[in-house]
């Protein structure tokens, strides 16, 4: 197939590179505001510069898209959130934009990344893609999934010609998006040395907050899931999770210590407070995120796709430890600590 991948450079799309290029046979074309170094998984990729918050995108997205089996989008800037019109911009103008563009070309299948914080909140029993999507209340990010999701079926429903599907990963970890990580949602407070102290056991106790139930997926199962969603042309959404459910008493235990269960209510207080004071990245909506986005069930991914993660969810949390600690970086500029870099710091590469 000829696949076009928006944001191919990302966490997201590097996993989906790695995946196309062990199946082989594709020809795969790369759109990001700064193309990568020809390295694994990036080469044998075509590349061109494409910023979604630009008019201009219109034109290269009207240049690359005819004659593609399928287009991948996996764009969306999780920064800068004091920016809230350039986040509109790139995440709702411009997966609309995308989705325009592939209709116009006659793109016969498309396929959008979203997230497990479109859905709302729910109690402690995993649901399914039938949960309601109306986002993690208080969280840019899960409202902005939300309304852009409600904007895509009804997308699907005005082109029934075209296969639209949404999958809707939780928190994806790899190694090499470690430093990006950091440079999103910890900094300029939380320093490599105080992530590496946690990663080696110094701390006997770690606190955390009460109550904390996630799941993790690697970024190559969603990899997988992509290239098996091409290769069947499915439609609809599909969760994508891998188990077990990662307590903050598990999460502890991964480091050598002990969780001290912190009331949310102040652990968010805290972060808001930093937040207010620039000393973090991370917005009390994002830990918003972490703390009411529901668990999910996986089982129609299983059912439809045959998809099952290679990776379990506490191997890829830990990997994601490691990484943070040993301050990893990926092949391309938005795996990096500087993918902020441009307005100031305040751009999202």
């Amino acid at each position: 197939m000829r696949i076009v991948i928006t944001g191919a450079s990302g966490n997201v799309g590097t996993g989906v590179l790695r995946a196309l290029a062990a199946e082989g046979g594709h020809e795969v074309v790369g759109l990001c505001r700064r193309p990568p170094d020809p390295v694994p998984p990036y080469d044998g990729v075509v590349w061109h510069r494409c910023d979604l918050a630009d008019s201009r995108s219109r034109a290269v997205l009207d240049e690359v898209l005819p004659g593609a089996d399928a287009v991948v989008h996996t764009v969306w800037a999780f920064q800068p959130l004091r920016d809230a019109g350039l986040l509109h911009r790139t995440n709702y103008a411009g997966t609309l934009g995308v989705f325009d563009a592939a209709r116009r070309a006659g793109v016969p299948h498309v396929v959008h990344t979203s997230s497990i914080a479109v859905y709302g909140p729910a109690g402690e029993e995993p649901v399914d893609e039938r949960w309601p999507a109306t986002g993690v209340p208080g969280s840019v990010y899960g409202q902005g999934k939300a309304e852009v999701e409600a904007e895509l079926r009804r997308f699907a429903a005005e082109n029934p010609q075209m296969a639209v599907a949404v999958l809707r990963p939780t928190l994806v970890a790899q190694r090499d998006a470690s430093e990006s990580f950091r440079a999103l949602f910890f900094d300029p407070l939380v320093p490599r040395w105080l992530i590496r102290l946690v990663e080696r056991g110094a701390l006997p106790v770690l606190p955390l907050p009460a109550g904390l139930r996630v799941r993790f997926v690697h970024a190559d199962d969603v990899g997988d899931a992509v290239v098996r969603v091409l290769r069947t042309r499915a439609s609809g959404a599909f969760n994508l999770a891998a188990g077990p459910t990662v307590t903050a008493a598990d999460l502890a235990a991964l480091v050598g210590a002990r969780a001290l269960p912190v009331p949310p209510s102040l652990v968010r207080a805290a972060v808001g407070a930093l937040w207010r004071l620039r000393l973090l990245r991370a917005s009390p909506g994002w830990f918003d995120v972490g703390m009411r986005s529901p668990v999910v069930d996986s089982t129609r991914a299983l059912d439809e796709l045959g998809w099952e993660p290679r990776v379990s969810g506490t191997d890829a949390a830990r990997e994601q430890l490691r990484g943070l600690a040993d301050g990893a970086e990926g092949g391309s500029p938005v795996l990096r600590r500087d993918r902020l870099r441009g307005m100031g710091g305040q751009r999202l590469s």
